[in-house]
């Protein structure tokens, strides 16, 4: 039980250190309730998106998601699967996706700190990478979902011709 506890705690310092991190950098974050969660908004040079910093508290895990502003139309939902896909290989630091039930597609960086402390250090490298790249494929989705490009055709255009 007081290890438990102990863990608990490291986990909650956590929080707070990523809530103090997070104003001091500008992010003008808000809780979301009772929940170890800040919500905050990015504006990049390709769109505005939303971002989700979360403490899972049982863990001792932190994972940080950048919301794309817009639904993938269920008829798309297969050609942004394949682009997702395209881009997420051959990325470092975290992932693309998308729930095929309502068309959110996020980017997601996450970081395992159990039993050791969350540095602010640690809470920038896994954000901005996030945010970024987001921002640059960003375009790229908009482009397979409303103008009907190829997502093979779409990732040259972004990654460059990578063969």
């Amino acid at each position: 039980m007081a290890e438990e506890n102990l863990v608990n705690q490291n986990a909650l310092e956590a929080f707070t250190t990523l809530g103090d991190y997070l104003e001091e950098d500008g992010w003008f974050p808000q809780r979301m309730g009772d929940r170890f969660i800040y919500r905050m908004g990015f504006n990049g040079k390709n769109g505005r998106v939303d971002c989700f910093a979360q403490i899972r508290i049982e863990l001792e895990q932190f994972l940080f998601y950048v919301v794309a502003s817009v639904k993938v139309p269920d008829a798309q939902r297969a050609a942004v699967a394949e682009f997702l896909t395209r881009a997420n290989y051959g990325l470092r630091i975290g992932n693309f996706e998308m729930d095929f039930s309502d068309g959110d597609v996020r980017y997601k960086s996450s970081l395992d700190f159990e039993g050791t402390e969350l540095l602010p250090t640690l809470i920038k490298n896994a954000i901005y990478p996030a945010v970024q790249t987001m921002d640059r494929y960003l375009p790229g989705l908009m482009a397979v979902i409303y103008a009907g490009k190829s997502p093979e055709e779409t990732i040259v255009e972004i990654e460059g011709d990578l063969s």
